[in-house]
């Protein structure tokens, strides 16, 4: 996914610094469904950032702290200088995608777990959202604006699969980053050591558990063999650059 490539197209429309928020958001949603893990605070930044672009492109200039809510519900339809496209439709999918953060929890109860469906709805949400943004934006060609598109809508493959509750890691790496795309997908939930082992059936176990150690000594992990492990900030910041590489190395 070329970031500077997709903020640069849209950055006439609703200027560089918003286009590029825009599209990290963007972007950390793909994350999260690359790894199966529902971040709130991913789609809740994205529909922020997409407010001050709706703001920008009708008035010029936009909230530092957008009130969310209050926009879409009594704003946003009234202002006639946007498109209908993005007055209504990218207006009401925002806000839909608002209302699944602010109303479900990240543990649910029940059946079926929602978060799946939840990242599937954000993920093809934002997608539709930065599409419509690459069409109504200036200065680009019908070919370049379906050549960012496609880039946008194309399907996101996943890094973690769960299994009968065992979350396998699906990509060729090393057990240390094995572990820490576990880890980031359990996050903020500690990873126990019975279900690292689990996940990491086809590595030895005396490595998985030497790898843990390490990951806590390195204070990329926090916890112990008894309560389980979990990122501290920079081992999620780790996790992360390693997702990045491998969905670099994806679409290359």
């Amino acid at each position: 996914m070329d970031a500077s490539r997709l903020a640069a197209a849209i950055s006439p429309l609703v200027s560089t610094t918003l286009a590029t928020e825009l599209v990290a958001d963007f972007i950390k949603i793909r994350q999260d469904a690359a790894t199966q893990t529902l971040e709130r605070a991913s789609p809740g930044k994205f529909v922020e950032t997409l407010v001050q672009c709706l703001q920008h492109i009708a008035t010029g200039k936009y909230d530092a702290k957008p009130e969310v809510d209050a926009y879409f519900s009594k704003h946003v339809e009234g202002q006639t200088k946007l498109p209908e496209d993005l007055r209504i439709c990218a207006a009401r999918i925002g806000r839909a995608m608002y209302t699944l953060r602010n109303k479900r929890n990240v543990a649910h109860k029940g059946a079926v777990e929602p978060n799946t469906i939840d990242l599937a709805f954000a993920h093809a949400a934002s997608s539709w959202v930065l599409s419509e943004l690459l069409r109504q934006a200036s200065g680009l060609t019908a070919q370049e604006a379906g050549n960012l598109i496609a880039l946008v809508q194309a399907p996101v493959g996943t890094l973690v699969e769960e299994i009968s509750g065992t979350r396998i890691v699906l990509a060729d790496v090393s057990v240390r980053v094995e572990l820490l795309l576990l880890l980031h997908s359990h996050y903020p939930d500690p990873l126990g050591v019975k279900d690292a082992l689990s996940s990491l059936s086809r590595r030895g176990a005396t490595t998985v558990r030497n790898r843990l150690r390490d990951l806590h000594n390195e204070k990329l992990a926090h916890g112990s063999a008894k309560g389980g492990y979990r990122l501290t900030q920079s081992g999620y910041l780790a996790a992360v650059e390693e997702i990045r590489r491998l969905l670099a190395a994806r679409a290359a």
